[in-house]
């Protein structure tokens, strides 16, 4: 059985040169189990392989009256007066879908949820066990694998039928979840964490992304 262990390291010369604003919240220095796998926000993720020098969370939205409807990042649609969040802009605005309805929370809870994921051989598969902290109370979750080798990146159910990937945070927002993948998980997958605002779970679907699924928190296996 083997156990991989990575830390998350930020890297790139825009994030990089941000790291010492973060320093100081939660989610900059999330998890603190040995032998584990770090999660790291999702806009992180993001905004360092898409190289932006503003990063940004693709997933959920901010009002700005300025904005005109368009196209965001990974291809989200939104409407008028609303735009991705900004990862270094206020942290206490409340947050919205991409079509302008209420998520009930702020910025700054959002990126308050962090976690950590054990990964260890089981059968011809992966068992991989997470914790979470921070999470939406009593919010409906889904695990699901990034597969980087395809293109565009492609995404199944974590257990590889929908049935078993899916959990709901307890009253303070934490949660455990044990999931049996049904083959190895490789450098070319991640453990991929995703909200669902509509509290309904969607299957082998992540769900109408950016409007009732939002992408939070990842992993991505080591090299």
């Amino acid at each position: 059985m083997t156990i991989v262990t990575r830390r998350f390291v930020l890297c790139g010369s825009a994030l990089a040169s941000a790291a010492v604003a973060v320093a100081t919240v939660p989610w900059a220095n999330a998890g603190t189990d040995a032998d584990a796998l770090y999660f790291k926000l999702h806009a992180w993720f993001f905004s360092h392989e898409m190289h932006l020098a503003q990063p940004i969370d693709p997933q959920v939205f901010v009002a700005d009256p300025k904005v005109a409807a368009g196209i965001g990042p990974q291809g989200i649609r939104h409407v008028a007066g609303f735009r991705p969040a900004l990862m270094f802009g206020p942290h206490d605005v409340s947050l919205y879908n991409a079509l302008g309805e209420p998520l009930g929370f702020t910025l700054a809870e959002w990126f308050a949820a962090h976690g950590t994921v054990q990964i260890t051989t089981a059968g011809t598969g992966t068992r991989v066990a997470c914790r979470f902290h921070r999470l939406r109370p009593n919010g409906v979750y889904g695990l699901f694998e990034n597969h980087f080798d395809q293109k565009p990146v492609g995404f199944t159910p974590l257990d590889g039928a929908g049935t078993n990937n899916s959990f709901v945070a307890d009253a303070n927002g934490d949660a455990s979840i044990v999931v049996e993948t049904p083959a190895p998980l490789t450098h070319a997958n991640a453990v991929l964490l995703v909200y669902h605002s509509d509290n309904k779970t969607h299957g082998v679907s992540r769900g109408d992304i950016g409007v009732t699924a939002h992408h939070q928190l990842i992993a991505r296996l080591p090299a």
